[in-house]
């Protein structure tokens, strides 16, 4: 073994509770610069008015599908990588690292492209007006085919918190974006000779920074890490290392696409208020990761740490650091949300001139992150589920949160109460998924306790 590799940190010995903190807060700080931007591209595209802010909301549901797929895919990779180390298979873990690269690469140009033919179709059925057919083929026409790039660099990200190393993608997302905080001013309104370039100048912006931070990744996964071979694979080690990864990342990948789906729905709900209502939908999509920026964090740190314990049957580990990680976030958001409430009207302000705008955009702070720690509960569990290896029962809830309860519940709110009642429903629709979910988790628990206790 190389002196790189006997340098991971081994996450089935020593305190769950340090464990946890330690790779998560390196998470929380390189998560605030991810989630900024589409925060910075939505502050900075504001100034272009309501129509260019209407217009970037829309395109949320299509961009959120691709990274839903990043999201899915990298779980795949951390769950079977994760396993592989905490049962001791280095070089298996190495062939599923490689082969990941690969599959990763393919289906998110599968996935653009199959956007790429669907995009007027889909932005015409949530709702868009002839009038911002334009400025959203201007930002889609350059982000779209560039959105590879962001679904191998979080895959690869995937696979250094596997190993334990949640420090260095962290590095890479924080860099990723303060180099697009800084290019889209330039690039969305020129300076001396860069011309300006509108609503494409932010997606140009987001695009040269996910090349940047790739190229740098593959230097570590490949020299640094060691954990991703220089040849190609053999069709066997393809076909095996692909399977295992393929079967918790489709899954996955499927349950995080319904969060893009169902916000399609949610816009097209949105729009029968009209575009401001719309526009305030789209930043309060944009403010929420920075609100549930902890519970992001740690669905991606908690996950390896599961399954490194479940490669070495520590089942009492994985049942410590689920409820740990739940009661924690429960106590957090409700700061977070006495925080959010105080702010609003600031928060408001700062997108937009248009008061009615402002007044929307401050009614769904006041109302949905009430929900934002059940809706933790709902996120973990999920990504817990993923990485005990059973990401269809993930995938049900998923499915069972957004068209059984979160958007049918928010569609009666707002046909019997309006504004208030869609966000109301959809709080409503996440504290019942909750129940649901931690109960199901629990089950899921007892279920691997006792077959491990049958093999032994």
């Amino acid at each position: 073994m190389s002196r790189k590799k006997s340098a991971r940190p081994n996450l089935v010995e020593g305190s769950i509770q340090t464990a946890l903190v330690r790779m998560t807060l390196p998470m929380m700080v390189g998560m605030i610069m991810l989630f900024t931007f589409s925060l910075v591209d939505t502050l900075f595209i504001s100034f272009l008015g309501t129509e260019a802010l209407t217009a970037i909301s829309f395109t949320f549901p299509v961009t959120f599908t691709i990274m839903s797929l990043a999201i899915g895919l990298g779980i795949g990779a951390s769950a079977v990588v994760a396993r592989c180390l905490g049962g001791a298979q280095e070089e298996k873990a190495k062939q599923a690292a490689t082969v990941i690269n690969y599959l990763s690469f393919l289906l998110a140009a599968l996935a653009a492209a199959l956007l790429w033919l669907l995009m007027d179709p889909i932005f015409s059925w949530m709702g868009a007006s002839a009038d911002l057919e334009e400025p959203i083929h201007a930002y889609m026409d350059v982000w779209l085919p560039a959105s590879v790039l962001v679904v191998c660099m979080m895959t690869g990200n995937s696979i250094l918190r596997a190993c334990g190393n949640t420090k260095t993608p962290s590095l890479l997302m924080a860099v990723a974006g303060l180099i697009n905080a800084l290019l889209d001013p330039l690039l969305i309104f020129g300076w001396g000779p860069v011309p300006a370039l509108g609503i494409a100048g932010a997606a140009w912006a987001t695009v040269i920074a996910w090349a940047t931070v790739y190229a740098y990744l593959l230097y570590v996964l490949i020299v640094e890490m060691e954990m991703v071979s220089r040849i190609v694979p053999s069709r066997s080690i393809l076909i095996s290392s692909g399977r295992d990864m393929l079967r918790i990342g489709i899954p996955a990948a499927g349950a995080n696409m319904m969060t893009p789906l169902a916000a399609g729905v949610m816009t097209a709900i949105a729009a029968s208020f009209g575009d401001s209502a719309v526009a305030a939908f789209g930043v309060g999509a944009r403010l929420e990761p920075i609100a549930t920026l902890v519970i992001l964090a740690m669905s991606m740190s908690l996950p390896p740490l599961i399954s490194q314990n479940l490669g070495a049957n520590r089942m009492d580990r994985v049942a410590e650091a689920y409820r740990l990680a739940i009661r924690f976030i429960l106590l957090w958001q409700l700061a977070i949300y006495a925080i959010l409430a105080v702010l609003a009207h600031p928060i408001a302000s700062l997108f937009s001139s248009d008061p009615e705008v402002i007044t929307t955009i401050r009614l769904f702070i006041w109302i949905m992150p009430i929900g934002y720690g059940v809706q933790g509960i709902i996120i973990l569990t999920n990504s817990s589920l993923n990485a005990l290896h059973q990401p269809l029962t993930a995938l049900y809830l998923s499915i069972a949160r957004f068209f059984v309860f979160y958007v049918p519940l928010a569609w009666v709110g707002s046909y019997y109460w309006g504004l208030i009642g869609f966000f109301a429903g959809a709080v409503a629709g996440n504290m019942l998924m909750a129940i649901i979910s931690w109960r199901r988790f629990n089950r899921a628990l007892a279920q691997d306790e006792t077959a491990i206790v049958g093999t032994a």
